[in-house]
């Protein structure tokens, strides 16, 4: 048995105070309150289809390749380069041939976002990986993809910007403290946009996915030094959450792995929350995450769907596959058909996307206690009078 460690009396106050944010700060999962549920902020106008900040730049054409691509992809750099400054931003560029090129070789450019602790090694870090496609199918001539997948995109981007405050604020006071050498492991935030996960003409192994495979395979080539917390850019990807086809309304989303069910039965929670609380604009009664209630044993079986996860999961990453789809209904009719544009989005539903996904997040990193702002305006205002809800806007404004 090790000597034992005495405290010194007079420091006994100041370790019972360490040891309180110490527990407070390594603690495996924290849910956030149902205070910090209703005062998220939320996208207000951002997902405009005309003008919003987020959205609407996204609702073109952007086939890989081609200048709507670049247009959406310089639309993510501007946006975290000028909201979120403190994220490093990166572009994975590839190469492949298509059915359709003739043997000439298209360009498929991966969008990445990493946001890590200021004071943590690259190597050390595991991150929660949150994951779109950002490109559009060549056919119908002028196919839009609002929820596949312009709306997973600009959720993602809302979900990111409304938690980096009370991040940024949570790793300040750890850093003043002295505390981050006692968390149990390094956590940070990973935003990817992927290119070419359509196929150009019909779907096979080859004709689909091009941007994930790309990357998938260039990160298993990937090693950290020596002596690094984790191998490579694969093994950090604490969980790889993958959002499609979302923006229609009353989406039915099922669990499809064992390993990652406690994280869908999260998000199924924080749902239920959510409704109770009334700050949900949709109006769907029944439950999106349907299989909340399921033993992770006694899952259906993956179906079939193929989706950018699927170069990842065959590297062992874990995945939760967000996807609006059932065997009793299949996916959201628009899917695949000219009319998934912007105007056939249900845009109650894709806020409140906006908002699952935003406490999902910060749950994940751990930040109640963190969020200084006030309270947000709720979704249904219906009652209140002009006068109260020019000055909650007004209000928002100034944050």
């Amino acid at each position: 048995m090790s000597p034992a460690y005495r405290i010194p009396l007079g420091n006994v106050s100041l370790w019972l105070g360490l040891l309180v944010m110490l527990l407070a700060c390594v603690e495996a999962y924290e849910k956030i309150s149902d205070k910090t549920l209703t005062e998220l902020l939320r996208p207000n106008n951002d997902f405009d289809i005309h003008n919003g900040a987020l959205l609407s730049p996204i609702l073109r054409t952007r086939v890989p390749g081609t200048p709507g691509s670049t247009a959406v992809l310089n639309h993510f750099a501007d946006f975290f380069r000028t909201t979120l400054p403190k994220w490093t931003i990166e572009v994975h560029n590839s190469t492949a041939t298509t059915p359709l090129s003739k043997g000439k070789e298209v360009p498929f450019r991966n969008f990445i976002a990493t946001r890590d602790p200021p004071w943590a090694s690259v190597g050390d870090v595991g991150r929660l990986t949150l994951v779109a496609h950002y490109d559009s199918k060549i056919e119908p001539e002028g196919f839009i993809g609002g929820i596949d997948s312009a709306a997973p995109c600009a959720i993602i981007m809302h979900a990111m910007r409304s938690i980096d405050a009370a991040l940024e604020k949570k790793w300040s006071a750890l850093k003043e403290q002295g505390l981050y050498d006692y968390l149990d492991e390094e956590r940070g935030l990973q935003v990817i946009f992927l290119d070419g996960e359509e196929a150009f003409q019909d779907w096979t192994a080859t004709d689909s996915l091009y941007g994930a495979r790309a990357l998938a395979t260039h990160w298993d080539d990937q090693v950290y030094p020596a002596m690094s917390e984790f191998k490579g850019p694969l093994s950090s990807i604490s969980l790889f959450v993958l959002l499609d086809l979302l923006g229609s309304k009353s989406p039915t989303v099922q669990s499809w792995y064992e390993t990652t069910h406690w994280a869908y039965q999260s998000l199924g929670e924080l749902e239920k929350r959510f409704k109770t609380l009334k700050q949900f604009k949709s109006a769907s009664a029944n439950p999106w995450f349907v299989d909340t209630d399921k033993d992770g044993h006694k899952l259906s079986p993956m179906g079939g769907i193929q989706d950018d996860h699927l170069p990842f999961l065959a590297k062992g990453v874990e995945i939760l596959h967000l996807i609006d789809f059932a065997s009793f209904k299949g996916f959201p009719p628009v899917w695949h058909t000219i009319d998934d544009d912007g105007e056939h989005l249900d845009l109650d539903t894709v806020e409140d996307w906006s908002m699952l996904v935003t406490a999902f997040a910060a749950e994940w990193m751990e930040l109640e206690g963190y969020f200084d702002h006030p309270s947000a305006p709720s979704p249904r205002s219906d009652d209140e009078s002009a006068e109260l809800e020019a000055l909650r806007l007004d209000r928002k404004t100034e944050l």
